[in-house]
């Protein structure tokens, strides 16, 4: 919510900000404003604001986008830091051994890469209990 929320505000000041640099370029083109120092500093603080919103927004687009592909659910910051402690106890008590259960996630990255770290200790306890008879 905090991002998608900063995304909205950031584009309403973009869109605010271009129709007033627009504006005071058109006037300046057309002579009905004077080219004084107060114009010229009041253009470049528009031109650099809304610079400054596009740089953002397009950041914020790029990083939502590598964290999200296609067919991909967000990576949350649980996933990066490892699997959950219940499922890797639960794959350990399937397998055994925790070198195993290791080896096991191993096969399973090496097959689908780019998921998520709990993804993969769940493919590994799904094998598992599938191949069980």
């Amino acid at each position: 919510m905090g991002q998608k929320l900063i995304i909205v505000i950031a584009t309403a000041i973009l869109l605010i900000t271009g129709v007033l640099l627009g504006y005071v370029l058109s006037q300046l083109v057309l002579g009905f404003l004077t080219a004084n120092l107060l114009t010229l500093l009041g253009t470049f603080s528009l031109i650099v604001i809304f610079g400054t919103l596009y740089y953002v927004l397009f950041w914020e687009f790029r990083r939502q986008q590598s964290q999200t592909g296609p067919g991909r659910t967000r990576v949350s910051r649980r996933d990066e830091r490892g699997p959950d402690t219940h499922l890797k106890n639960r794959l350990i008590s399937l397998a055994g051994d925790v070198t195993i259960a290791e080896r096991l996630v191993d096969r399973v990255k090496q097959d689908f890469p780019a998921m998520p770290e709990n993804w993969y200790w769940e493919k590994a306890i799904a094998d598992l209990e599938r191949d069980r008879p």
